[in-house]
Protein backbone atom coordinates (compact mmCIF):
# COMPACT_ATOMS: atom_id res chain seq x y z
CA UNK A 1 0.00 0.00 0.00
CA UNK A 2 1.33 3.63 -0.94
CA UNK A 3 1.00 6.28 1.48
CA UNK A 4 1.29 10.05 0.54
CA UNK A 5 4.49 11.89 0.64
CA UNK A 6 3.10 14.09 3.48
CA UNK A 7 1.88 10.40 5.44
CA UNK A 8 5.14 8.82 4.67
CA UNK A 9 7.54 11.67 6.02
CA UNK A 10 4.98 11.85 9.32
CA UNK A 11 5.60 8.34 10.16
CA UNK A 12 9.23 8.37 9.61
CA UNK A 13 9.44 11.16 12.09
CA UNK A 14 7.48 9.40 14.17
CA UNK A 15 9.86 6.42 13.81
CA UNK A 16 12.37 8.46 14.99
CA UNK A 17 10.76 9.43 17.41
CA UNK A 18 10.34 6.38 19.02
CA UNK A 19 13.74 5.34 18.54
CA UNK A 20 15.16 8.46 20.18
CA UNK A 21 12.35 7.23 23.17
CA UNK A 22 14.52 4.29 24.27
CA UNK A 23 17.41 6.97 25.36
CA UNK A 24 17.29 9.67 27.61
CA UNK A 25 14.23 11.58 27.31
CA UNK A 26 13.99 15.17 27.13
CA UNK A 27 12.67 17.62 29.17
CA UNK A 28 9.65 17.70 27.77
CA UNK A 29 8.54 14.42 28.40
CA UNK A 30 8.73 15.22 32.01
CA UNK A 31 5.86 17.31 31.59
CA UNK A 32 1.72 16.35 32.09
CA UNK A 33 0.68 13.64 29.82
CA UNK A 34 -3.27 13.35 28.72
CA UNK A 35 -5.94 11.47 26.85
CA UNK A 36 -7.47 14.23 24.51
CA UNK A 37 -10.60 12.86 22.52
CA UNK A 38 -11.64 14.88 19.74
CA UNK A 39 -15.45 14.94 21.17
CA UNK A 40 -16.46 14.53 24.63
CA UNK A 41 -19.59 13.96 23.45
CA UNK A 42 -20.02 11.95 20.31
CA UNK A 43 -23.58 10.15 19.13
CA UNK A 44 -23.69 6.58 19.06
CA UNK A 45 -21.84 4.79 15.43
CA UNK A 46 -19.44 7.88 15.91
CA UNK A 47 -16.03 7.32 15.23
CA UNK A 48 -14.17 7.99 18.18
CA UNK A 49 -10.99 9.41 17.94
CA UNK A 50 -8.52 10.34 20.88
CA UNK A 51 -4.65 11.73 21.19
CA UNK A 52 -1.80 11.32 23.03
CA UNK A 53 -0.80 14.65 24.21
CA UNK A 54 2.12 15.72 26.04
CA UNK A 55 3.30 19.47 27.32
CA UNK A 56 2.42 22.02 29.84
CA UNK A 57 -0.39 24.19 30.64
CA UNK A 58 -2.84 21.49 28.87
CA UNK A 59 -1.48 22.42 25.68
CA UNK A 60 1.51 20.22 23.59
CA UNK A 61 2.50 18.21 21.49
CA UNK A 62 0.18 14.95 19.94
CA UNK A 63 2.54 11.32 20.36
CA UNK A 64 1.64 8.81 17.57
CA UNK A 65 0.91 4.72 18.69
CA UNK A 66 3.94 2.56 19.73
CA UNK A 67 3.02 -0.12 21.41
CA UNK A 68 6.26 -0.60 23.05
CA UNK A 69 5.71 2.73 24.85
CA UNK A 70 2.19 1.06 26.14
CA UNK A 71 1.95 -1.03 29.46
CA UNK A 72 -1.91 -0.58 28.48
CA UNK A 73 -4.30 0.72 26.24
CA UNK A 74 -8.07 -0.44 27.43
CA UNK A 75 -11.68 0.80 27.30
CA UNK A 76 -14.08 0.37 29.94
CA UNK A 77 -18.13 0.54 28.87
CA UNK A 78 -21.46 -0.57 30.23
CA UNK A 79 -19.49 -3.36 32.47
CA UNK A 80 -17.51 -4.45 29.78
CA UNK A 81 -14.20 -3.77 28.69
CA UNK A 82 -11.34 -4.34 25.43
CA UNK A 83 -7.75 -3.47 24.39
CA UNK A 84 -7.21 -0.41 22.40
CA UNK A 85 -6.32 -2.04 18.87
CA UNK A 86 -4.52 0.53 17.11
CA UNK A 87 -1.12 0.71 14.61
CA UNK A 88 2.58 1.77 15.46
CA UNK A 89 3.19 5.63 14.25
CA UNK A 90 -0.97 5.48 14.40
CA UNK A 91 -2.48 9.34 14.82
CA UNK A 92 -4.51 9.55 16.67
CA UNK A 93 -3.07 6.63 19.14
CA UNK A 94 -7.01 5.67 19.18
CA UNK A 95 -9.79 5.42 16.97
CA UNK A 96 -12.90 3.01 16.76
CA UNK A 97 -16.76 3.37 16.43
CA UNK A 98 -18.53 4.57 19.51
CA UNK A 99 -20.77 1.45 19.36
CA UNK A 100 -22.51 1.26 22.90
CA UNK A 101 -24.34 4.21 24.50
CA UNK A 102 -23.16 5.97 27.61
CA UNK A 103 -20.16 6.61 29.58
CA UNK A 104 -16.95 5.43 28.08
CA UNK A 105 -13.93 5.04 30.03
CA UNK A 106 -10.28 5.12 28.93
CA UNK A 107 -7.55 3.98 30.57
CA UNK A 108 -4.10 4.32 29.47
CA UNK A 109 -0.39 2.81 31.30
CA UNK A 110 2.87 3.33 29.67
CA UNK A 111 6.40 2.18 30.01
CA UNK A 112 8.54 3.93 31.75
CA UNK A 113 11.01 6.29 30.43
CA UNK A 114 13.89 8.45 31.84
CA UNK A 115 14.62 11.79 32.27
CA UNK A 116 17.84 12.86 33.28
CA UNK A 117 18.66 16.04 35.54
CA UNK A 118 21.93 18.00 34.92
CA UNK A 119 21.64 20.04 38.17
CA UNK A 120 19.95 19.54 41.88
CA UNK A 121 17.92 22.82 42.02
CA UNK A 122 15.98 21.79 38.38
CA UNK A 123 15.06 18.65 40.05
CA UNK A 124 14.43 20.47 43.42
CA UNK A 125 12.25 22.95 41.83
CA UNK A 126 10.05 20.30 40.12
CA UNK A 127 9.42 18.57 43.65
CA UNK A 128 8.66 21.97 45.21
CA UNK A 129 5.77 22.42 42.26
CA UNK A 130 4.47 19.02 42.75
CA UNK A 131 4.11 19.47 46.49
CA UNK A 132 7.23 17.35 48.00
CA UNK A 133 9.13 19.66 50.24
CA UNK A 134 11.02 16.73 51.73
CA UNK A 135 12.81 16.38 48.40
CA UNK A 136 16.12 17.84 49.25
CA UNK A 137 16.52 16.21 52.92
CA UNK A 138 16.27 12.74 51.17
CA UNK A 139 18.18 13.71 48.28
CA UNK A 140 20.39 14.65 50.49
CA UNK A 141 20.07 12.06 53.55
CA UNK A 142 20.59 9.05 50.65
CA UNK A 143 23.60 10.91 49.55
CA UNK A 144 22.65 11.22 45.82
CA UNK A 145 24.95 12.80 43.20
CA UNK A 146 24.44 16.87 43.19
CA UNK A 147 24.13 16.67 38.95
CA UNK A 148 23.58 13.95 36.56
CA UNK A 149 21.35 12.23 37.97
CA UNK A 150 18.35 10.01 36.30
CA UNK A 151 14.50 9.37 37.23
CA UNK A 152 12.32 7.07 35.88
CA UNK A 153 8.78 8.53 35.23
CA UNK A 154 5.38 6.62 34.13
CA UNK A 155 1.90 7.87 33.26
CA UNK A 156 -1.44 6.65 34.32
CA UNK A 157 -3.73 8.66 32.44
CA UNK A 158 -7.57 8.45 31.91
CA UNK A 159 -10.48 10.39 30.35
CA UNK A 160 -13.92 10.30 30.71
CA UNK A 161 -16.24 10.56 27.30
CA UNK A 162 -19.90 10.47 27.37
CA UNK A 163 -21.42 8.77 24.61
CA UNK A 164 -25.21 9.20 23.75
CA UNK A 165 -26.75 9.45 26.83
CA UNK A 166 -23.42 9.01 28.44
CA UNK A 167 -25.01 7.18 31.22
CA UNK A 168 -22.58 5.61 33.99
CA UNK A 169 -20.19 5.80 36.22
CA UNK A 170 -16.40 5.46 36.08
CA UNK A 171 -14.70 2.79 38.00
CA UNK A 172 -11.53 1.84 39.76
CA UNK A 173 -9.28 0.09 36.86
CA UNK A 174 -6.47 -1.34 39.12
CA UNK A 175 -3.64 1.44 37.81
CA UNK A 176 -0.92 1.51 40.53
CA UNK A 177 -2.37 5.40 40.88
CA UNK A 178 -5.25 6.72 39.01
CA UNK A 179 -8.44 9.48 39.53
CA UNK A 180 -11.54 8.03 39.76
CA UNK A 181 -14.73 10.48 39.26
CA UNK A 182 -17.21 10.05 41.74
CA UNK A 183 -19.64 12.37 39.43
CA UNK A 184 -20.09 11.93 36.04
CA UNK A 185 -20.00 15.31 33.76
CA UNK A 186 -22.21 14.68 31.30
CA UNK A 187 -25.40 13.93 33.39
CA UNK A 188 -24.77 15.10 36.99
CA UNK A 189 -25.64 18.91 38.44
CA UNK A 190 -21.98 19.95 38.67
CA UNK A 191 -23.42 23.26 40.85
CA UNK A 192 -21.40 21.74 43.96
CA UNK A 193 -18.24 20.19 42.02
CA UNK A 194 -16.99 17.84 40.48
CA UNK A 195 -15.83 14.72 43.19
CA UNK A 196 -13.04 12.93 42.23
CA UNK A 197 -11.11 10.31 43.93
CA UNK A 198 -7.46 9.91 43.69
CA UNK A 199 -5.64 6.29 44.76
CA UNK A 200 -2.38 4.66 45.24
CA UNK A 201 -2.20 0.82 44.60
CA UNK A 202 -5.83 0.91 45.33
CA UNK A 203 -6.06 3.09 48.71
CA UNK A 204 -6.85 6.76 48.66
CA UNK A 205 -4.08 9.17 49.07
CA UNK A 206 -4.66 11.75 51.87
CA UNK A 207 -3.54 15.37 51.39
CA UNK A 208 -2.01 14.74 48.10
CA UNK A 209 -1.70 17.69 45.79
CA UNK A 210 -3.87 18.29 42.65
CA UNK A 211 -2.88 20.09 39.58
CA UNK A 212 -5.91 21.44 37.88
CA UNK A 213 -6.14 22.86 34.21
CA UNK A 214 -9.64 24.49 33.12
CA UNK A 215 -9.75 25.39 29.30
CA UNK A 216 -12.44 27.56 28.26
CA UNK A 217 -13.87 27.61 25.10
CA UNK A 218 -12.20 30.26 23.75
CA UNK A 219 -8.86 27.85 24.55
CA UNK A 220 -7.76 30.37 27.33
CA UNK A 221 -6.21 27.56 30.13
CA UNK A 222 -6.55 28.71 33.76
CA UNK A 223 -3.91 26.36 36.45
CA UNK A 224 -5.16 26.00 39.61
CA UNK A 225 -3.93 23.83 42.89
CA UNK A 226 -5.37 22.09 45.80
CA UNK A 227 -5.29 19.28 47.98
CA UNK A 228 -7.68 15.96 48.44
CA UNK A 229 -8.80 15.21 51.71
CA UNK A 230 -8.04 12.52 54.55
CA UNK A 231 -10.54 9.97 52.26
CA UNK A 232 -8.67 11.45 49.19
CA UNK A 233 -11.59 12.63 47.54
CA UNK A 234 -11.41 16.20 46.05
CA UNK A 235 -14.15 18.45 44.98
CA UNK A 236 -12.86 20.11 41.77
CA UNK A 237 -15.11 23.91 41.42
CA UNK A 238 -16.33 23.78 37.51
CA UNK A 239 -17.72 25.59 34.85
CA UNK A 240 -19.97 24.79 31.95
CA UNK A 241 -18.15 24.27 28.26
CA UNK A 242 -14.69 23.34 29.85
CA UNK A 243 -12.65 20.55 29.35
CA UNK A 244 -10.71 19.71 32.24
CA UNK A 245 -7.31 17.77 33.14
CA UNK A 246 -6.45 16.91 36.58
CA UNK A 247 -3.15 15.72 37.45
CA UNK A 248 -1.10 14.41 40.14
CA UNK A 249 2.45 12.96 41.05
CA UNK A 250 3.70 10.18 43.30
CA UNK A 251 7.38 10.82 43.82
CA UNK A 252 9.27 8.03 45.36
CA UNK A 253 12.64 6.05 45.91
CA UNK A 254 12.63 3.49 43.07
CA UNK A 255 12.59 -0.39 43.76
CA UNK A 256 16.32 -2.05 43.83
CA UNK A 257 15.84 -3.83 40.70
CA UNK A 258 14.76 -0.55 38.92
CA UNK A 259 17.45 1.44 40.08
CA UNK A 260 20.38 -1.16 39.37
CA UNK A 261 18.65 -2.37 35.83
CA UNK A 262 18.52 1.61 34.57
CA UNK A 263 20.63 3.57 36.94
CA UNK A 264 18.02 5.94 38.09
CA UNK A 265 17.84 7.10 42.10
CA UNK A 266 13.90 8.73 41.61
CA UNK A 267 10.63 7.44 40.32
CA UNK A 268 7.73 9.22 39.54
CA UNK A 269 4.23 8.18 39.06
CA UNK A 270 1.82 10.34 36.92
CA UNK A 271 -1.75 10.55 36.97
CA UNK A 272 -4.10 12.19 34.87
CA UNK A 273 -8.13 12.66 33.75
CA UNK A 274 -9.73 14.77 31.39
CA UNK A 275 -13.01 15.54 30.65
CA UNK A 276 -15.59 17.97 29.52
CA UNK A 277 -18.47 19.95 31.43
CA UNK A 278 -21.35 20.38 29.33
CA UNK A 279 -22.76 23.92 28.28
Amino acid sequence: MKYPLWASLRRITLLLLAISSLGIAQPLSAHEFWLQPQDFQPKTGDTLQVQLRNGQQFKGIEIGYFDKRIERFEWFQNQTSAAVISRAGDFPAMRMTAKQDGLMVLAYVSTFSIVQYYALAKFLKFAAHKDFPKAEAEHRFRNLPKGRFNEAFTRYCKTLIGVGSAVGQDLQTNMETEFVALSNPYTDDLSQGFTVRLLYRGSPRAHAQIEVFARDPGGKVTISLQHTDAQGHAVIAVKPAHQYLLDALILREPDGTLAAENHVVWETLWASMTFYTPK
